[in-house]
């Protein structure tokens, strides 16, 4: 492919500020289309965005002749489908993270990638981000030693619209949607940064609970991995912390030192050797899915390789599935 005529399935808030502009400043890169159920919303999204043409039903968006990849940007339970959809027809597909709502919907997925030679790609941006990219390059400097263990701590309190959500319940609160509740949306992104940069991991164990009783979902989880080169780590996510305990942090624990840095803040990452404490700061850009989707547009042009594949991101789901006893 020359030139990359997107089609939008979904246009929610992480198309307009995360994704959505960043599909036009890469070259050879064009928005075509966009979809909603809601004709409302599509058409308003269109306008806003300068965009020719919107739809309601998402397999015309699809078929549309004009359009040569599809962008997935709806709740993980319609992802498999959508992406499925899009593959059957030869249009390579962009999927937002999770890859789906479970690990044996990302099974489907990739099976028909598999059969159709249709590529997939998920939105796991972090990688990508000259924030992280400096914490990898960190790792591999030695400047810590050998990794002896990973801890990741995450706590905060619970949202205004949590207390009242019983009968009007977010997509992120509800298990058949999302999958799992704020665990399933948030945890995938420090998964995969970990994934990234320990290697697989292939032994997983959670124990879940529902402390404040505000929704269904699970709300407190801790749990036990095992990465592939046998470094173990551990994990602790509680979404109804009072304020005091708020938390976003992951410890990588050395011989000869300790990081320390953040996902979701991008506080400074921390170095603490015995040479005293070092702090680092690094911007990261006003789209934060420009280098990844610059990534898809490259690999879809035969211009580069994207490793943020379907089959990359399914590690994900199968670790989350293990922690809330799915699997």
């Amino acid at each position: 492919m020359k030139e990359i005529h997107w089609g939008f399935i979904g246009c929610g808030e992480v198309t307009e500020k995360k994704s959505g502009p960043a599909f036009n400043k890469v070259e050879g890169s064009y928005v075509e289309a966009v979809m909603s159920r809601s004709e409302e919303k599509a058409r308003l999204y269109a306008e806003r965005h300068q965009i020719k043409k919107w739809y309601t039903d998402a397999q015309e968006l699809i078929n549309d002749s004009n359009v040569n990849a599809i962008y997935i940007a709806t709740p993980p339970s319609s992802h498999a489908t959508f992406a499925i959809m899009a593959m059957k027809a030869g249009k390579p597909v962009y999927i937002e993270k999770p890859l789906a709502s479970s690990y044996e919907d990302c099974a489907r997925i990739n099976r028909i990638s598999l059969e159709t030679g249709v590529p997939c790609f998920v939105a796991y941006y972090r990688r990508y981000l000259p924030y992280f990219i400096k914490v990898k390059e960190l790792i591999n400097s030695g400047i810590i030693g050998k990794v002896t263990n990973v801890q990741l701590r995450f706590s905060v309190p619970p949202r205004e619209l949590d207390y009242n959500c019983q009968n009007n319940r977010p997509w992120r609160l509800q298990p058949d949607i999302a999958g799992g509740g704020y665990f399933y949306d948030l945890a995938p992104h420090q998964l995969d940064i970990l994934q990234n940069l320990f290697g697989i991991i292939t032994k997983a164990h959670g124990y879940c609970a529902n402390i404040a009783h505000l929704y269904k979902a699970e709300d407190t989880i801790s749990a036990c991995f095992l990465f592939e080169n046998g470094l173990p780590g551990s994990a602790s996510w509680c979404f109804v912390g009072h304020q005091s305990a708020r938390e976003d942090c992951i410890e990588v624990i050395g011989e000869k030192g300790l990081i320390t840095f953040s996902v979701f803040d991008y506080k400074p990452i921390q170095i603490i050797t015995s040479n005293g404490t070092n702090n680092i700061t690094v911007e990261n850009p006003p789209y934060v899915q420009l280098p990844i989707i610059k990534d898809v547009i490259e690999d879809l042009q035969g211009l580069g390789i994207c490793e943020s594949t379907s089959i990359s991101a399914t590690p994900v789901n199968w670790v989350m599935d293990r922690i809330l006893g799915k699997l």
